[in-house]
């Protein structure tokens, strides 16, 4: 079992910035991908960005140029800064974690982007 806890989420007027945080319970950067993913009311959980255990990352095109997933084995934490946003980034943004089919879920942090 992996929990997983985020922080980071507020409100920010258009064009500001957040730096998001998930902290795992144990040390799994190196065999788990890690992921951020949001919610919006009434859409589908999307993912925003990723990164692999070996280090590569990927982006939905929408967020590709304003958010970057990071993460600092030594605190044990994957970061997402975001910035440049928009109202329409606004969303509950989740923590996940995978291994093949295995996938552990954070609780989710709100973002609010509005002036």
């Amino acid at each position: 079992q992996v929990q997983l806890v985020e922080s980071g989420g507020g409100l920010v007027q258009p064009g500001g910035s957040l730096r998001l945080s998930c902290v795992p319970s144990r040390s799994i950067f190196s065999i788990y991908d890690m992921g951020w993913y949001r919610q919006a009311p009434g859409k589908q959980r999307e993912l925003v960005a990723g990164i692999t255990s070996g280090g590569i990352t990927n982006y939905l095109d929408s967020v590709k140029g304003r958010f970057t997933i990071s993460r600092d084995n030594a605190k044990n934490t994957v970061y997402l800064q975001m910035n440049s946003l928009k109202p329409e980034d606004t969303a509950v943004y989740y923590c996940n974690a995978a291994l093949g089919i295995e996938t552990y879920w954070g609780q989710g942090t709100q973002v609010t982007v509005s002036s």
